[in-house]
């Protein structure tokens, strides 16, 4: 249509470095390639209890991205079930802590707290909403998917997935542009 701006979704690669994840900008459309590990509050809470024991976590999370997802099983001859976005605000408790360790991305739906985006400014991630509502479609972007951590949580056990052109688009960057904020801010001026 006339007037209307076709906008090329940027591919992306993991692991997502510093200076990768500092050159996405709020409001960008990525597709996601490589892996991605899941986690959910529980997995989250964990974590944290893992690291305040001083030990290792179940994954590097140096230039890792995080899905805040719990799927469905999977049916037969699938690789995993519906893996629609979990709210994110479950994880603003722990993700300025994962942030610290290396986290450059996370993928979730909805708002972040000041605390997350102060650390995401800090330390250079990026925070990246998926659609909600469309977890069937966001399935059939993700090609493997292995349970590597908190078996005993089931859906929301950590899994490694690999993924080939993972739709979503940055809600917040790394100087703390916040694509929610803006869409206010646009909508009040019309």
């Amino acid at each position: 249509m006339k007037g209307e701006r076709i906008v090329e979704a940027k591919k992306i690669k993991t692991p997502l470095t510093r200076e990768q994840a500092k050159e996405l900008r709020a409001g960008d459309q990525v597709l996601i390639n490589g892996v991605i590990y899941t986690g959910r509050d529980a997995a989250h809470k964990r974590m944290i209890e893992t690291l305040d024991r001083g030990e290792d976590l179940p994954f590097d999370v140096q230039d890792a991205v995080i899905y805040y997802v719990g799927p469905c099983p999977a049916k037969p001859g699938q690789v995993i079930g519906s893996a629609g976005p979990t709210t994110s605000g479950r994880m603003d408790a722990y993700a300025p802590t994962l942030i610290v360790k290396g986290l450059t991305g996370m993928i979730g739906k909805g708002l972040r707290t000041s605390a997350v985006i102060e650390a995401m400014k800090e330390h250079g991630s990026v925070y990246f909403a998926a659609i909600g509502g469309a977890g069937a479609l966001m399935a059939r972007t993700i090609k493997e998917s292995e349970v590597i951590a908190y078996d005993d949580l089931g859906t929301e056990a950590i899994r490694r997935l690999i993924v080939e052109d993972f739709p979503a688009i940055v809600v917040i960057d790394s100087q703390g542009n916040n694509l929610y904020e803006q869409g206010k801010e646009a909508y009040r001026k019309k």
